[in-house]
């Protein structure tokens, strides 16, 4: 059984699948089933280059993956990063030679951040009460840095 939201890659050709609603049927690609992604997070090994770090910015967030930056080549990259707030999913595509970051204009309690490497698969950060930027202190706070504002979900 495959849930809304799950991500699937084929062993054989390594296309990625999102699965948009929920189906008991085993999904399948070049012959074999294709394989569920685990959402990996900071807890698991390579999570230095890989997890997901959350920064709140003057017009919504900033996503960047890993304390160390990703590599950003054809056969090692991030592909997509996709933020899901107030109920809806927003998605970037990222190519070779990009910075492995993105920016989205959203404006949320809640945020959580899921971006697909093409070698160790899907990793995923959730905060909770994003600090809102202040005039006084510059372009971007990273979560850690600032204090905790509510904002309004929606806009």
């Amino acid at each position: 059984m495959s849930e809304r939201m799950d991500i699937f890659k084929c062993p054989v050709c390594d296309t990625v699948v999102e699965v948009l609603a929920p189906c008991a049927i085993e999904l399948s690609c070049c012959g074999p089933a294709m394989v569920r992604q685990r959402e990996k997070s900071g807890c698991d090994p390579g999570s230095q280059e890989h997890a997901p770090v959350i920064e709140r910015t003057r017009s919504g967030i900033k996503v960047r993956f890993g304390v160390v930056p990703h590599p950003m080549e054809a056969d090692h990259r991030i592909e997509w990063v996709e933020v899901i707030a107030c109920g809806k999913s927003y998605r970037q595509f990222l190519a070779p030679g990009d910075a492995p970051e993105a920016a989205f204009d959203i404006l949320s309690d809640v945020i959580t951040v899921r971006g697909y490497c093409n070698l160790h698969g899907l990793w995923k950060s959730s905060k909770r009460a994003l600090p809102s930027v202040r005039p006084d202190v510059g372009a971007s706070d990273s979560y850690e840095a600032a204090p905790l504002n509510r904002f309004a979900a929606g806009s």
